[in-house]
Parts: C-alpha cells; sequence; structure tokens
C-alpha cells in the first residue's frame, strides 16, 4: 500500500496535477531505561521518544485569487518493528484504584476489558496521525478529516517540550487520556489575522446515535512580539450522549534573547468516562450487578487541575537545554497526584539530524502509578500504586 501511495504522489508530482506534492518523514528512536515497573526496570529500543516517527504525503494546489486546496495524509511507524500501532511496557495492567475493594471476578473483568485497550493505533489505521483535505479561501481555512484538536494545539503550544518526551506534561494524563489528541471526522474551520489566530472544530463522531461520541473544540492563540498566550477548549459525548472528556488549556510564554519560558494550566473533567457505555455493557453482560458497575465506572471519571512551568536555554551550534515541572492534582477522592520534573538537551548534527537526551522523574503519591513514556507511545504504569519511576532516554532523530 506504501508502495503503491509514493508511485501516486510522484506520478501526480510529474503530471502537474498539483503545484506542489511532498513526501516527508521523521525517524526517532531512544534508548530507553525506565524504573519502577512490575518486572523491574526495563531496558528497550523505543521508537517515538522525542517525536512520534511518521512518514506522509503533503498535496497542495494553488488556484489563485486567495484560494488553495490542500491534503495531508500521515502515518505513524515503529522504527524497532515496522509495524502502526504499540503497547505500553507495563502491557495490560491497570492502575490498583480501579480494581481495589473489588470482588475478584468483576476486577478480572475490568482489567480484561481495559488492559488490552492500552496503547497506541490498536487497530492498525493506516493514516493513524493524520488524514484530511481542506480549502483555504479569503475569508480563512476549511479542513475535513482526521485532525489534531483545538484543545490539543493549544496544549502543545504552551507546552516548553512541544509534547516530546516523558518530559512533557501530557505524559501524566495518559491512563485514562486527559486531552483528545486528534478527532476522526471532522470538519475545522481556521483563520489566521496578524498575529492572532483562532479555530473551530465539530467532530460528527460515529455509532447510530446522532448525539455519540461529537466532539467540539475551540481555540484561540496570540503569538507576537515575543510573547505568545491562548487559549483552548475540548469538549466531548460518549456514545450514549453523555457529557464525557472535557479539557480546556490556559497558558502563555516568553522568548528573550537565548532564554523562552513558559507555563500552562489545564483543566480536566469526565463525568462520564468516554468508553464507560461498551464497559459497563460488557460487564452488565457477564454478570455484575448494576452498583458494582456504576462504582467501576466511577473510579474512570476525571477531575484534576495540571501545571506546567518551563524553560528553554538555547546555545546556537550547541543546541538547547529545557528544564521543565508538571504537577498533577487529582481532586477526586482516590488523589492520585503526580509531579514530574527532569531536564533534556538536544545537539544539533546538522540540519535535519539531532541528538537527544532526556531524564525525567516521576513522584506518584500513595494512590497513583504513572510511568513515563513518549511522544509516539504510553509508559503505562507502574508496579504499585505509589511506586516512583525514572526515564533516562538517549536517542537520535532525523526528519526528511
Amino acid at each position: 500500500m506504501k508502495k503503491t501511495l509514493i508511485a501516486t504522489a510522484a506520478a501526480l508530482a510529474s503530471a502537474g496535477a498539483w503545484s506542489q506534492v511532498t513526501l516527508y518523514g521523521l525517524a526517532d528512536v531512544s534508548l530507553t531505561h525506565v524504573t519502577g515497573y512490575a518486572q523491574g526496570s526495563v531496558t528497550r529500543l523505543s521508537s517515538g521518544h522525542m517525536e512520534g516517527s511518521r512518514w506522509g504525503i503533503k498535496a497542495e494546489e494553488d488556484m489563485g485569487g486567495g484560494y488553495k486546496a490542500l491534503v495531508t495524509l500521515e502515518s505513524r511507524i515503529e522504527l524497532g518493528t515496522g509495524g502502526l500501532s504499540n503497547r505500553p511496557a507495563s502491557g495490560s495492567q491497570i492502575p490498583d484504584r480501579l480494581t481495589a475493594g473489588l470482588p475478584a471476578a468483576v476486577a478480572a473483568g475490568v482489567a480484561g476489558a481495559i488492559g488490552p485497550s492500552l496503547g497506541v493505533n490498536l487497530n492498525n489505521a493506516g493514516f493513524d496521525r493524520q488524514a484530511w483535505v481542506g480549502l483555504v479561501t479569503p475569508i480563512g481555512g476549511f479542513l475535513m478529516g482526521r485532525q489534531y484538536t483545538p484543545g490539543f494545539e493549544a496544549f502543545a503550544t504552551f507546552d516548553i517540550m512541544n509534547v516530546q518526551s516523558a518530559l512533557s506534561p501530557g505524559q501524566m494524563v495518559t491512563v485514562p487520556a486527559g486531552i483528545d489528541i486528534r478527532y476522526n471526522n471532522t470538519v475545522q474551520y481556521r483563520i489566521v489575522q496578524g498575529p492572532w489566530s483562532g479555530a473551530l472544530m465539530y467532530g460528527l463522531g460515529e455509532g447510530a446515535n446522532s448525539a455519540s461520541n461529537r466532539l467540539l473544540g475551540i481555540n484561540t492563540l496570540y503569538k507576537g512580539g515575543g510573547f505568545n498566550v491562548g487559549l483552548g477548549h475540548n469538549t466531548k459525548k460518549n456514545s450514549a450522549g453523555q457529557q464525557a472528556l472535557k479539557t480546556t488549556v490556559l497558558g502563555a510564554s516568553t522568548a528573550r534573547g537565548s532564554w523562552t519560558v513558559s507555563g500552562m494550566l489545564a483543566r480536566i473533567e469526565e463525568p462520564n468516562p468516554s468508553s464507560g457505555p461498551e464497559l459497563g455493557a460488557g460487564l452488565t453482560a457477564a454478570g455484575v450487578p448494576a452498583p458494582l458497575v456504576s462504582a467501576v465506572l466511577s473510579r474512570l471519571a476525571q477531575d484534576a487541575n495540571l501545571l506546567h512551568v518551563g524553560a528553554r536555554y538555547d546555545m546556537g551550534t550547541a543546541g538547547h537545554v529545557t528544564v521543565a515541572y508538571n504537577k498533577l492534582n487529582d481532586k477526586r477522592a482516590s488523589n492520585a497526584d503526580v509531579t514530574s520534573y527532569g531536564v533534556a538537551y538536544t545537539y544539533p548534527l546538522s540540519k535535519r539530524t539531532n541528538l537527544n537526551a532526556v531524564v525525567t522523574r516521576f513522584n506518584n503519591s500513595a494512590t497513583a502509578q504513572v510511568a513515563p513514556g513518549g511522544n509516539g507511545y504510553l509508559g503505562g504504569v507502574t508496579a504499585t500504586a505509589g511506586r516512583d519511576a525514572t526515564s533516562l532516554a538517549l536517542g537520535m532523530r532525523h526528519s526528511f
């Protein structure tokens, strides 16, 4: 399939069907050592620690008069295996707090329903990262397909790590997910006016229920004069039409000389789990009493504040050093607070190739057990609640 798409892109370019057809990609791989797992410390080759490895095709046609057609098709790739998906080092293990105190049979059912779903692109979608077509007009751009959400765009803008490595604050909110990164079947309107930009997205969702899995996202960003500020918001409903994950991001950054400083606060709310109807139906079919089903679903709800502050020092040809501190304040009764902090160094070998070293420490409260992952994969969970973890990654990244 990939050979066919590449040949098609080349044929379009040679035929002059598009003003420009570009084949692009990024290869990122690291040797990572992470402590705190049930099997002990894990050393492995990780694809996508700094940025998810990918390849893609971009097409653009300038039709004149301020009109332009755009297409992006982008696929992930696992450099270690050549595959399209990955699982965390902790496998199907889920946080202890999700099953604590439940009857053994119910606990096993919950673990069996949630555990196998942990991972990235487990359905092996060919263009899981992006797949959309768009039209730029004098009044803004209109995009349709699988896209990044406005809330995540704001999150990435004010993360000093640009969501790279275990040091990104997003690594603390992965099980369950604290923000929708991409969404299927979306229509997006984007506008840029000088330093101001804005986006409005509507996800049509999937399923027979017209209200199911719908997402609404919006952001507004100001970038100018060495100062950036912005707000992003995503809200969605699950397959039963209930209010599910809602994430609001407020951030600001400034660049002065060799220094860049950034700060962000994210509010994460999920009164009804995004996968709650499916999990509840499975447990009910297995004979689990309704009160226990409700208890399980309530443990998957989210109510937390995520704080991020970071600074980067640019040393020119010697690369740059970044430090960051992140804190998840869990406001539920479980109080599963997590903090992370660390340092990252990037050294450029050339314009397109660099070396990276990142050290990150995760401190879990007595009921938390988050393990550090990377941009393209989940870290999973530590051995038990309250177990801390440290990640060391040494890697290379090349873009083309």
